[in-house]
């Protein structure tokens, strides 16, 4: 009938032990015994459990703290029956015959786990699986939470001591190799190890996350010598327990370790390294790799204080390896959002170049570069659509102002008290909804350049307000009482009439003074038409690379229509019109009939054109009339019926019925086929 021993260490269930018949089973603190314990009160050589025909009996190996069996000291040797426990120290041995029956004085769901990988075979000291066999874990070092007053003059000083140097010592290795080579030497300073290896995960491991594959960084052999590492088995659970282990070599076919001489030669049997001991790299929930020690003189013997100076070093490589990582993760952030930035003003500013090279361009140019280095209030005027925030921004960029922010605010989109709140700011609860302090825009350009569109819409309260801020003094936020100085730079932009605005009482005399330092006029596309093809060509490469779309230009009919057009809606309207085009093209040259213009400006071109009194005199019927005037838009749209209508302001199905009528067609066509 098979015996065993349930091993308790503390509130953990550690290993089970399968009793040999004809061997004795000796329990200790030394690495030579059996069944080895990590207990201060447990004698080297402490006690053995041994055979006597069918019958096991246990025997005091003269300890220094004695041995226990139910609570009572042993004096002699004594029988073992099933159920009873040998304790020593804080461990417990339990002796039964059969598993399902170890420690019954416990609750259901408290007993260990056992499973055939965790019991041991005492004659070979190995799992009936050949994997290593763990005489030793260790979850943390002793060194973690020593205390001055606890420490003793021992080999724990001697440790301690070592381990403040080899700290200063990574903390002066300037890179990944100095650093591993630091820590190989405190791991083999010791006399009982001179092989020791880091082996590096691909990415910190986190708490349930699957192992990746383990990737050699560093190692340390004695001379003429190359390392071989330890059994994969070993490793894997030492990743999945994140506990330092010291394990036993098998001596069998597992191959736990074993040196060869450099070159590839057989492995002398003589060079087989007995313990080992494997220790995870962990900072917190993070694992970041493990370490490998071990002997190459087969009676050098590690034992357990050897695994928690390694693992005390391990975890101390793994706090200075995450300090690194923090550091270089920092460092391409900073890189990365430098590079974003610079590329991105890069951008902004090819957005905001003025593009065409007309008289009133260039004069719009040579202007903006003679204000921009000073500091003076701008006024922009024109058209709706023509450009103005375009030109405040490139004012700002153009500015010593240009590295702090730019700030666009709408004036007339705004009502009076909201329009004081996003000017100014407000504190929380000076109105319902504010629910905390919030920064106007006069702060939020601090050292920089706010841009107010529409400023002809403030009302007569926000202008004296804003007077106020212009000449240099502080305001308050909406609710509050202190003063709020700021550095702003300040550009208006209107498309009204300010002179007929201060006629009539609606805008402040000396605010329309105050804003009128410098005045832009920017004139409207219709008055620079040869700035036409460069603008159009330049929407079509920006909308082409937005929109991956194969189009490499206009045909000559497509410009001709551009160049013809009024632009009531000016820059914009011309910035759609060549977006929609690209979006609605399906060759590789827009088309006449890929542009779609509003009424609009093709009224405001008619009539201009009969006040130019162009239209001459025909003498025929309106029916006539009609005919010709049909034609002549399908020719223009190259008979494009659906843009023809839309032009002639009539249904696709009512422009059919009169082609129809007139017995008309595209050429080639027979018009009864229309």
């Amino acid at each position: 009938m098979n015996a065993y021993l349930v091993v308790r260490e503390g509130t953990k269930w550690r290993d089970v032990y399968r009793l040999t018949p004809g061997q004795a089973m000796t329990v200790g603190r030394a690495p030579t015994n059996r069944i080895v314990l990590n207990d201060e009160v447990c004698s080297r050589h402490h006690c053995e459990v041994f055979p006597v025909g069918d019958d096991w009996f246990v025997r005091d190996l003269k300890s220094r703290n004695g041995t226990l069996l139910n609570e009572e000291p042993i004096e002699r040797d004594q029988q073992l029956a099933p159920g009873q426990i040998i304790r020593i120290g804080s461990c417990e041995l339990a002796y039964t015959l059969d598993l399902s029956q170890a420690f019954p004085q416990l609750e259901e769901g408290s007993r260990p786990e056992i499973e055939t990988g965790t019991v041991w075979d005492a004659a070979s000291r190995n799992r009936k699986t050949n994997e290593p066999t763990i005489i030793h874990r260790k979850g943390e070092n002793r060194f973690a939470r020593a205390k001055p007053e606890q420490v003793g003059r021992d080999r724990t000083s001697r440790e301690l001591a070592q381990l403040y140097r080899l700290a200063l010592d990574m903390g002066s290795a300037t890179t990944a190799k100095q650093l591993a080579e630091v820590v190989l030497g405190g791991l083999t300073s010791g006399p009982n190890a001179d092989v020791a290896a880091i082996f590096m995960l691909p990415k910190p491991l986190e708490p349930d996350e699957p192992p990746g594959a383990l990737a050699l960084l560093a190692s340390k052999t004695p001379p003429r010598m190359s390392y071989q590492p330890v059994s994969d088995s070993l490793s894997l659970g030492v990743l999945r327990s994140r506990e330092a282990v010291l394990a036993r070599d098998s001596g069998d076919d597992s191959g736990l370790v074993g040196l060869s001489p450099a070159g590839g030669a057989t492995i002398d049997p003589a060079l087989m390294a007995h313990d080992v001991i494997c220790a995870p790299i962990r900072h917190g929930t993070r694992l970041y790799g493990l370490v490998h020690l071990y002997s190459s003189v087969e009676d050098r013997a590690l034992e357990p204080e050897d695994l928690e100076f390694a693992l005390a070093i391990a975890e101390q490589y793994a706090v200075v390896i995450d300090g690194l990582r923090r550091r270089d993760t920092l460092a391409d952030g900073l890189v990365r959002a430098r590079n974003e930035n610079t590329l991105l003003r890069e951008q902004l500013e090819i957005e905001s170049e003025l593009v065409g090279d007309s008289e009133p361009m260039r004069r719009l140019k040579n202007r903006i570069g003679l204000i921009g280095p000073t500091d003076a209030t701008v006024l922009i005027r024109g058209e709706s659509g023509v450009g103005k925030e375009l030109v405040a921004r490139a004012i700002h960029l153009n500015s010593r102002r240009k590295s702090g922010p730019f700030v666009c605010m709408n004036c007339a989109a705004l009502s009076e008290s909201l329009l004081e709140s996003e000017l100014f700011g407000h504190e929380k609860g000076s109105f319902t909804g504010a629910v905390g302090r919030k920064l106007g825009r006069f702060e939020q350009a601090h050292k920089g350049t706010l841009m107010l569109d529409e400023v002809g819409e403030m009302s007569l309260a926000i202008q004296a307000k804003f007077l106020r801020v212009l000449e240099g003094h502080p305001f308050e936020r909406v609710g509050g009482g202190a003063p709020v100085q700021v550095d702003v730079r300040v550009v208006a932009a209107t498309n009204r009439d300010l002179e007929k605005a201060v006629e009539s009482g609606e805008f402040r005399k000396d605010l329309y003074f105050r804003l009128q330092v410098v005045e832009l006029m920017i004139e409207p596309l219709r008055m620079r038409k040869d700035d036409l093809p460069a603008l159009a060509n330049f929407f079509l490469e920006k909308f082409v690379r937005k929109t991956g779309r194969p189009l490499r230009g206009y045909t000559p009919d497509a410009m001709e229509k551009l160049c013809g057009y009024d632009w009531p809606g000016n820059v914009r309207e011309l910035q759609n019109t060549i977006e929609r085009a690209v979006i609605l093209s399906q060759g590789e040259l827009v088309e006449p009939a890929d542009l779609q213009l509003s009424q609009l400006g093709i009224a405001e071109a008619q009539r201009a054109e009969r006040a130019a009194g162009l239209p001459h005199l025909m003498l025929c019927s309106l029916e006539e009339l009609e005919q010709q005037h049909i034609l002549q838009i399908l020719e223009h749209t190259q008979w494009n019926k659906t843009h023809a209508a839309q032009i002639l302001g009539i249904e696709r199905s009512t422009l059919d019925r009169k082609l129809k009528r007139y017995q008309v067609g595209r050429p080639g066509e027979r018009g009864d086929d229309l």
